[in-house]
């Protein structure tokens, strides 16, 4: 009981400090993403801070899975570097008792990861994407602030207007510079007004100039006009409108769809608490065993095997959107041999089996009879 305890308080110390330093980490990341999606049209910066909020929510189960994983490791490996490791194995602790109070600690966050993963994580998905597409549905024109020169949502056309202008529907003094299918066009004008024409917006430029450079050939176009039409606004891509679909969809409804990038995205949700099951294994398994050893060398290993494992996650995950592999194929591959591997290296730690002993026995000749 007393090795029960020890062990889950000294884990729930280090399991906050490490998720509080990495949330802390995330946010700071998560804030320059989000501000530079600002800074390029495709987030309001009047929303900045509720899009980072969003998406470091969306990232908790990875944090909660990289947290455990730490604190499970760095845990052992201090128990070992301080000798105390030895005095629980005196006193008849194996290395498969531990696997218990490890399993005792850890499966709240689990529980909390599946429900980030297959609740949580796909409402932010929806909001974040609400957010940009209610941002993005608004036209060049409504982004436009007299006296700025602002890009537009799809980067391809830069606009300045005059600070003294009539009315929100009109302006005076336009300047538009547009960059779009190997051409580039500067347009000015002494005035323009927004109409709607079938249904689409459409700013009307009155009494202007516009030079026209064929990136091809360099020529050069100029023509000068007494009124000029141009549509504001812009398309998305239809693969990445599938791709946010996917993200964006309730797990419930995730399940009743066939189409490979659904079954992606459903394969990626349950992987998360499965990763962080396999993760308290791998953690119990390399586990630094010498006591003169610095805790470094195991953080290190553990790091490299979240990259490695959430690599994998992804490139499993582009691989079951490609119809390469089936999801429950991927499922069983990459967590259920991860759990077989770790399971072994505990087994082979536990027996204190080792690649050297087992060659000597198998090289030793069978003793003569006298």
């Amino acid at each position: 009981m007393l090795f029960d305890s020890s062990i889950r308080k000294e884990l729930a110390r280090s399991f906050g400090a490490t998720v509080v330093v990495l949330v802390t980490v995330v946010m700071t990341m998560m804030l320059i993403r989000t501000l530079g999606q600002a800074y390029k049209g495709s987030v309001s910066p009047s929303d900045v801070l509720l899009v980072m909020g969003l998406t470091v929510l969306g990232q908790l189960p990875m944090i909660l899975g990289l947290g455990l994983f730490v604190a499970v490791v760095g845990t052992l490996s201090r128990m070992y570097r301080d000798s105390e490791m030895v005095i629980w194995f005196a006193a008849g602790q194996g290395m498969a008792s531990l696997l218990r109070p490890l399993l005792r600690f850890a499966w709240p966050v689990i529980a909390v990861t599946a429900a980030l993963g297959l609740l949580i994580l796909p409402w932010s998905n929806q909001q974040i994407e609400q957010i940009k597409s209610e941002f993005e549905q608004r036209s060049d024109i409504d982004r436009i602030a007299p006296g700025e020169f602002q890009e537009s949502a799809g980067g391809t056309r830069v606009f300045f207007i005059d600070k003294d202008t009539p009315s929100d529907m009109a302006a005076s003094n336009v300047f538009i510079v547009t960059n779009e299918r190997g051409r580039e066009s500067v347009t000015s004008a002494r005035g323009a007004r927004l109409e709607i024409i079938k249904g689409e917006r459409v700013a009307v430029l009155s009494d202007g100039q516009r030079m026209e450079t064929q990136a091809s050939d360099g020529g050069v176009k100029i023509s000068e006009f007494k009124e000029y039409g141009t549509q504001m606004g812009g398309s998305g891509s239809r693969a990445a409108a599938e791709e946010l679909a996917a993200r964006s969809t309730p797990t419930h409804l995730l399940v009743q769809r066939t189409e490979p990038i659904f079954r992606a995205e459903l394969g990626w949700r349950l992987g998360l608490p499965l990763a962080a099951l396999n993760f308290v294994i791998l953690g119990l398994a390399v586990a630094s065993v010498n006591p003169r050893a610095g805790g470094s060398s195991s953080l290190m290993i553990a790091l490299f095997a979240f990259i490695v494992y959430y690599n994998l996650m992804t490139l499993a995950e582009s691989w079951v959107a490609a119809s390469k592999l089936s999801m429950p194929t991927m499922a069983g591959l990459l967590h259920g041999g991860t759990l077989v591997i770790g399971l072994l290296v505990l087994a082979a730690r536990h027996n204190r089996w080792s690649l050297r002993d087992l060659w000597r026995k198998r090289n030793r000749s069978p003793e003569l009879p006298a």
